[in-house]
């Protein structure tokens, strides 16, 4: 029986999923079937000369080169330790409230997002840092990773996001806007994870024993005057952006210059740390352009198979109802989240839901928040919670594993909850957006 393109493409939606589960790299997995998908609608020479051309002509948009220098940015701020000095800081400020050092880890977190751009990436400096210091204070460890893990979520929601750069290539939203719209958002998550904390830890001491800090010891002044570097970061980038001084690709570069020279200021950088930084770069964004191009690609492939059309018109006979959709698309995000990546999810949709958002004239800039809020939840869900690994990975035998998603599962609630905010009022969103200027 000869199957239909809607059926082959289907089948190469399953293919994918599996190759996903079997632990094949999202890239690879996604260009396999995407490669066969296209062979099977069309025939070998059409699936070769895309092969040959897709991955050039992708690769080279003038937007990706983003990526790299925020990469960059986010790495020669680790690797020289531009943000030392930023928990300690929080710490002392933070000391008299219940629970106050899972607390400055919050704070801490959601400043360090706007050096890094990545949710792992946050979640592993921010581990070596805050959680230890949690644990030699008596915090009950499921709290104390469970908080990290969460918190770590911002650094793909703060700007500047790797996953917003990504997400407006696929869609062609401005990624200077969503870079601004991802804000208050933020914010917002970081603030009601500090006084989810607080009420928490008021009506459970035992799981945060208060520490008492001399505000006037010399290394607290001293971690004082060292948080300087990131503000100056943030403001150099997003101030740009926000004043329509240059564009989000320009701001990579204008930040990843910025960092060297803050490194330079403190005396902190060094050929070894230059060279690990820009090590560091080339191997993620290598990672990063292989899943791009095996999603543009699958791109290709659901286009030729004609499925987003007909999901489209699915959904819209099922309900043309903006909000129930969004519903819809939230359930399948947070069961995708159990088992894949963030980049994965996000490249494995949105082929798929354009058709959908287009019909229903959903904002891309709003979509793309909700987008990425969503990919956070699935952050910190077993069985596949990236972030809790990678705490995992940096505390070793410290932490169970077990705990740290123990600890995560309170958060998750609170982020379906935040996501519903999100959903009810779209302004939370697209308030600063709407007030840029260029």
């Amino acid at each position: 029986m000869m199957l239909d393109r809607v059926d082959i493409g289907l089948l190469s939606i399953f293919a994918t999923l599996l190759l996903m589960f079997l632990r094949m790299p999202i890239g690879i997995a996604l260009g396999v079937s995407a490669f066969g998908g296209i062979w099977a609608i069309t025939n070998f020479t059409a699936a070769i000369g895309l092969v040959r051309t897709v991955p050039y002509s992708f690769v080279a948009t003038w937007e990706f080169s983003a990526i790299p220098m925020f990469l960059l940015m986010g790495y020669i701020a680790g690797n020289t330790g531009v943000t030392r000095g930023l928990f300690v800081g929080l710490r002392n400020a933070c000391r008299n409230i219940p629970g106050g050092l899972a607390s400055a880890s919050v704070l801490a977190t959601a400043l360090f997002s706007s050096a890094s751009g990545s949710s792992l990436a946050t979640a592993a400096a921010m581990s070596r840092i805050t959680v230890p210091e949690m644990l030699r204070a008596g915090y009950d460890k499921a709290l104390a990773t469970g908080t990290v893990a969460a918190a770590g979520g911002l650094g793909s929601l703060l700007p500047p996001s790797i996953l917003m750069v990504i997400y407006g290539i696929f869609t062609g939203a401005p990624i200077g806007k969503l870079f601004i719209a991802g804000i208050l958002p933020g914010i917002v998550t970081a603030i009601a994870f500090v006084i989810f904390i607080t009420i928490r830890v008021s009506a459970k001491p035992a799981l945060a024993p208060r520490i008492q800090l001399d505000p006037g010891e010399p290394i607290e002044r001293a971690a004082w005057a060292d948080i300087w570097p990131l503000p100056v970061l943030i403001l150099s980038v997003l101030g740009g952006i926000f004043a329509g001084l240059f564009s989000a690709t320009e701001a990579g570069a204008i930040g990843a210059v910025t960092a060297l020279v803050v490194a330079a200021l403190r005396g902190a950088l060094s050929w070894e740390n230059l060279r690990r930084s820009i090590l560091d770069t080339v191997k993620s964004t290598s990672a990063i352009f292989v899943i791009a191009v095996g999603a543009a690609l699958f791109q290709r492939l659901m286009g030729l198979s004609q499925i987003p059309n007909e999901l489209s018109s699915a959904l819209m006979a099922f309900s043309d109802n903006p909000y129930v959709i969004i519903a819809l698309i939230a359930v399948v995000y947070i069961i995708l989240g159990m088992f894949l990546d963030s980049v994965g999810i996000m490249l494995l949709t949105l082929p798929l839901l354009m058709p959908v958002l287009n019909s229903l004239g959903i904002d891309l800039i709003w979509f793309g928040i909700l987008t990425i809020k969503l990919l956070e939840i699935g952050l910190i869900t077993p069985p596949v919670g990236m972030n809790c690994f990678v705490l995992k990975s940096a505390l070793g035998s410290q932490v169970q594993l077990s705990t740290i998603f123990r600890g995560a599962t309170w958060y998750v609630a609170l982020e379906i909850l935040l996501f519903a905010i999100l959903v009810a009022f779209p302004q939370i969103s697209l308030f600063l957006p709407s007030l840029m200027a260029g």
